[in-house]
């Protein structure tokens, strides 16, 4: 794993490790720092402990392009370090997994697509999706009925100086990592991306906090996060797609 040594770069390790400790020490404090309002508590974790954790994301960015073998072996060893970590009630740490295993996950299935417009019309239907899933589906009956299940299947961001967290659910961080991936593979506006993508999270758990309801799906502003800062380079590729599909057709022969 030299190469992926390389291929990130001294500085993005060094800056990876301080962040990682910094965020631990939070992680492992948390409940005995200072006590924020609600709205404070909500500002800490959009503009402080969200971009910190997605920065781990953004700083392993350059592991999308390794080989395929590889980004399916650290996938899998994350999450059975997750499902370890997660029965030894060691949660703290289980989350880290859980972040490092949908992160590589989604880049594994990245390599599946074939153009970036496939990516695009995901973006479209995913927010349906689980849109519907987080109000009648079994997002809804997980959250309601299965507290423990979805604390298992979530990932969570802890308010300082108190023991309550808000989460994340697994599927967000696999698609967060799929639409970062997609715009370092396409050569998109990565950074405004990650920016976009980052703050998408803490302007759901706003309005989900404004509209004081338990939770709202996260999908729907994550795929505005990608689409809104490439928008004409997407627009550019969907119709360049529908362009090859139209010649594609029009170079069939004929029936006799």
């Amino acid at each position: 794993m030299g190469g992926a040594s390389a291929l990130l770069g001294t500085r993005r390790v060094a800056a990876f490790v301080a962040l990682s400790v910094a965020i631990g020490v939070y992680y492992a404090t948390h409940d005995s720092w200072f006590s924020l309002s609600l709205w404070g508590s909500l500002a800490w974790l959009c503009f402080v402990l969200i971009p910190a954790v997605f920065g781990l994301v953004w700083l392993v960015l350059p592991a999308w392009s390794l080989p395929l073998r590889y980004l399916f072996g650290v996938a899998l060893g994350f999450g059975v370090a997750a499902v370890a970590l997660q029965l030894a009630s060691a949660e703290p740490v289980a989350n880290f997994a859980k972040l490092g295993a949908m992160t590589f996950a989604a880049w594994c299935f990245l390599r599946f697509f074939e153009e970036l417009s496939w990516v695009v019309l995901v973006a479209f239907i995913v927010p349906f999706v689980d849109s519907y899933s987080v109000w009648r589906g079994p997002t809804n009956t997980i959250v309601n009925k299965k507290p423990q299940v979805f604390d298992a299947l979530s990932f969570a961001f802890p308010v300082p100086g108190s023991n309550d967290a808000a989460r994340l659910g697994l599927p967000d961080l696999l698609f967060y990592g799929l639409f970062l991936g997609a715009a370092a593979r396409w050569e998109l506006r990565t950074g405004w991306t990650w920016v976009c993508l980052t703050a998408s999270l803490g302007g759901t758990m706003a309005l989900a906090t404004w509209l004081d309801v338990g939770g709202l799906p996260a999908l729907p502003l994550l795929a505005v996060g990608f689409l809104l800062p490439n928008a004409d380079l997407l627009w550019r590729e969907v119709r360049r797609a529908l362009s090859r599909g139209g010649s594609a057709r029009d170079r069939r022969p004929a029936p006799k």
